[in-house]
């Protein structure tokens, strides 16, 4: 790649890992970030700058020639400085995901990752069972994947490979994953998120059609319904008894750190060992996904399985950070929308002691679109002796309404008989998750689209 791009938001979590590929494909490669601007990750900005991603404040200051391409979300308002400027040169736009589908759709293999949730972990786990099996992937992904971080690649959210196979999530809330056209299509869930169902169902159905092989999840019946419109399926479930790939009943062993279950390949009928170094039984199943969608693009059942023992897993995916003197346990998670949010409370309630959640809504919009959901989920997952507390959501500026909050999903997880606590900022927050927590708590900060949270979990460890 020889042209120049500057990349708006190069610090987010979308933005970072394309960067990478970029720079790691031979462009120049600019970028500006509110964070950057307001001194937030001074870390991940100095490390960007370190590899030689050249930085700017958001003043329209990088864009210099009509021959960069300017990268920016669709969202973005033309008064935006980089945005005029850029319009001012004559420069090409593209948004995030069109730069990525264009590169994408150039690989001679590429394998796409859909579904509402355990995009990020599925991603990781296929890339990595492509890297350990000869395939030398690159994979984009909206998560740092710890088999691929170093000390001097801390923020390892993409992987450079040599070029004949690309591996990324794929996202529907924009609408975007009409842009790939994908050798291996894999579908994981479909559940309320950004759109309503019937748009999902759209989007993920003709998803699935223009792939050469779609991969779907038996067990949710939405993707069993679209699985029946393509030509060349292989299926993988839990339990769906028709999936080619799934669990002999009665072999799933749980683990604080881990999951173990026989893998049976029903084309054969043949098990296979498998060990799943990340608990919970989201992750067995985004596990199948894995190997399915590996097996699709011609690695060994066994092979597949076996790299997977390996897997490190991913930072802010029930990321561990640890246990503190008196025996309270601090976890790191991406929970944001009910289904995310439920497989890591039933994660947590698969082991004994009590559990402490907290929750930073990652924004006013969603709150008010999925706040009734979410409150359920907090009130039905978590027992009696369980407590969530929630902040107000993350906001960094913008004219959005900002009217209702997170008072209102307090009030509704306590109408359903939950324990909850509304205080406003975060900081009241982790003071009062001190004074609660006691030896055996797990407690658990989640949300999104805020990278501070880890630096808040780690914080509230030193705390305890």
């Amino acid at each position: 790649m020889e042209k120049s791009y500057f990349f708006c938001g190069i610090g987010g979590s979308g933005m970072l890992p394309l960067a990478q590929i970029v720079k790691g494909l031979g462009a120049e490669v600019g970028g500006s970030d509110r964070s950057f601007d307001q001194g937030r990750t001074p870390d991940k900005f100095a490390w960007l700058e370190k590899r030689g991603f050249e930085l700017f404040p958001q003043d329209g200051s990088g864009i210099t020639n009509g021959d960069q391409v300017l990268v920016a979300s669709a969202a973005i308002e033309d008064t935006v400085p980089e945005v005029a400027k850029a319009k001012e040169l004559g420069c090409t736009r593209l948004t995030r995901a069109e730069l990525l589908a264009q590169l994408f759709n150039a690989a001679p293999t590429s394998l796409a990752v859909g579904g509402t949730s355990g995009k990020s972990t599925t991603t990781a786990m296929l890339g990595w069972i492509l890297e350990r099996t000869g395939h030398e992937p690159t994979i984009m992904n909206g998560a740092v994947m710890k088999n691929f971080a170093s000390a001097d690649n801390p923020f390892a959210s993409a992987v450079v490979g040599d070029g004949k196979v690309f591996v990324s999530e794929v996202d529907e809330s924009d609408g975007s994953i009409a842009l790939y056209d994908p050798t291996v299509a894999v579908l994981l869930n479909i559940s309320l998120d950004h759109k309503s169902m019937e748009e999902l169902r759209t989007l993920f159905g003709n998803f699935l059609r223009r792939a050469n092989v779609a991969v779907v999840n038996l067990d949710d019946d939405d993707c069993e319904f679209l699985a029946r419109k393509c030509p060349n399926v292989l299926s993988f479930a839990l339990k769906h008894e028709k999936a080619t790939f799934t669990i002999e009943p009665g072999t799933i062993e749980e683990h604080p750190d881990g999951i173990d279950a026989l893998l049976v390949d029903r084309r054969e009928d043949v098990g296979h060992s498998l060990r799943v170094p990340m608990p919970g039984r989201h992750n067995l199943e985004n596990a199948l996904a894995a190997i399915t969608a590996a097996v699709a693009a011609g690695v060994e059942v066994h092979d597949a399985a076996m790299a997977l023992a390996s897997f490190k897993g991913l930072a802010r995916r029930f990321d561990v950070i640890g246990t503190s003197e008196r025996g309270v346990t601090v976890i790191d998670d991406f929970g944001h929308n009910p289904e995310k949010a439920r497989a890591t409370l039933r994660t947590l309630k698969a082991q004994d002691g009590r559990v402490i959640a907290f929750f930073q809504p990652h924004g006013y919009g969603p709150l008010r679109q999925m706040g009734r959901e979410l409150a359920h989920t907090f009130a039905k997952e978590l027992g009696p002796e369980d407590h969530t507390l929630m902040c107000e959501p993350v906001y960094f500026g913008g004219t959005v309404d900002r009217s209702e909050g997170s008072e209102r999903i307090v009030d509704l997880i306590q109408q359903e008989g939950g324990s909850a606590e509304y205080i406003e900022t975060r900081e009241g927050c982790g003071e009062r998750i001190v004074k609660l927590a006691r030896p055996g708590d797990r407690v658990v900060i989640m949300g999104a689209r805020d990278d501070t949270l880890t630096m808040f979990a780690r914080d509230l460890l030193e705390r305890l």
